[in-house]
């Protein structure tokens, strides 16, 4: 065993050479607003609720798709687009909003105002625990053994702060947002254009080769370089789907146009997986009568999640979900550089909309601490125990 080692001291003072060689890291792209992910490396940007990020793994992967089912009122669906493209200016992101509904001028002077850093501490802190004090007989709101348990932590958080914090009941300073480079796509302004042997529909075919355009214009798919540091561009395309698309999905159980959004979605991940950007596409699923073609849509997309509001439903009254206004379903998450996919360590999600923000949490019930719980009396506990098929009282051994 001495003489391999006198050898290998030999020849390292010889020529200092090795067969072990230090193993350098890749050069990851540096882009502001963004993080690689400790899963599988891949570049994360946040959705713009911290939340939500946890939910999906750590933020949107760059080149993926986020598919948001809305809600029957799509007013929390159009929350989370709006906290989307909020994140985007701030970060100094270059968007781009297609609707056709509403203009997407009005929707960006919507956007939420971003907290100072002074006051995004104050808001991690709400909704944890304050220790309790086992001398103030004002704590003992419960039996006293179960003072000392852990109590539920409903709120969703990472050690590692992620994105920024918005306030809801103000909207974006106009300065701050005309900073941010802005692409626009109104259906109801466009030129219907000649499809030809295509199986989109005009407006989707409008919308894909404007969005095309911008990606190979601004560079984002490396064909042209960029003008000044590499960027990202989000994509915010509103309900699709909806009739004012030209698709009746939403209108008859078996459309005509049954694979146009599935098709679109499609030729839009192809766009999205060769470039720097990430998109975030909302569909009124509720509307959708054929699920099939609603299943082909969330397997089309890599990160798929749903909101279920409780306005106008009976869990809107129900005392148990007082304290939230909806629930969170996860239908998808993507499998990026890997075999399996992040999975949260919940599936019960239920979200609120405070006073200022919009926040996702676990689906805590409260306990039931009303005196009306029927209970069995001792008497018919011995009857059941005790009395035999005779109606004896007694046991006879």
């Amino acid at each position: 065993m001495a003489a391999p080692v006198r050898c290998m001291a030999g020849s390292s003072s010889i020529g200092n050479t090795t067969s072990f060689q230090k193993k350098t890291r890749s050069k990851l792209v540096s882009i502001p607003g963004t993080r690689p992910s400790v899963q599988n490396g891949q570049l994360l940007l946040s959705s713009g609720v911290s939340s939500l990020d946890y939910v999906i793994g750590g933020g949107l992967a760059v080149g993926t798709l986020l598919l948001v089912e809305e809600d029957r009122y799509d007013s929390y669906s159009r929350m989370l687009l709006k906290y989307f493209l909020a994140e985007g200016v701030v970060c100094g992101h270059e968007l781009f909003l297609a609707s056709a509904r509403d203009h997407p001028d009005e929707i960006m002077q919507e956007l939420p105002s971003p907290i100072m850093d002074e006051f995004a501490s104050l808001k991690t802190n709400e909704g944890q625990p304050q220790p309790s004090d086992p001398e103030n007989p004002d704590t003992m709101k419960i039996a006293w053994r179960y003072q000392n348990q852990p109590r539920v932590q409903t709120a969703l958080a990472s050690s590692l702060r992620f994105g920024h914090y918005y306030d809801v009941s103000k909207t974006m300073e106009p300065e701050l947002r005309q900073t941010a480079k802005y692409h626009s796509f109104y259906q109801l302004q466009e030129t219907p254009i000649t499809t030809g042997s295509s199986p989109l529909p005009s407006p989707y075919h409008a919308l894909l080769k404007a969005i095309q355009t911008v990606i190979r214009k601004e560079g984002f798919d490396g064909s042209t370089p960029q003008s000044k540091a590499r960027n990202v561009l989000r994509l915010g395309l509103h309900s699709l789907g909806s009739a004012l698309w030209g698709d009746d999905v939403c209108c008859k159980d078996n459309p005509a146009n049954c694979h146009a959004l599935s098709t679109f979605l499609y030729a839009l991940r192809g766009l999205l997986r060769t470039s720097l950007s990430v998109a975030m596409v909302t569909v009124p699923s509720h509307l959708i009568q054929n699920r099939a073609v609603m299943g082909r849509i969330i397997r089309l997309s890599d990160t798929a999640i749903a909101l279920e509001s409780f306005r106008g439903s009976e869990k809107e009254t129900n005392p148990l979900y007082k304290d939230y206004h909806g629930l969170l379903h996860v239908r998808q998450l993507p499998h990026l550089n890997c075999l399996s996919c992040e999975v949260p360590d919940t599936k019960d999600l239920a979200f609120k909309l405070k006073r200022k923000q919009f926040t996702i949490e676990r689906l805590h019930l409260p306990p039931d601490l009303s005196e009306t719980v029927s209970r069995v009396s001792k008497t018919e506990l011995a009857a059941g125990c005790g009395t035999t098929a005779t109606g004896n009282k007694h046991l006879d051994f």
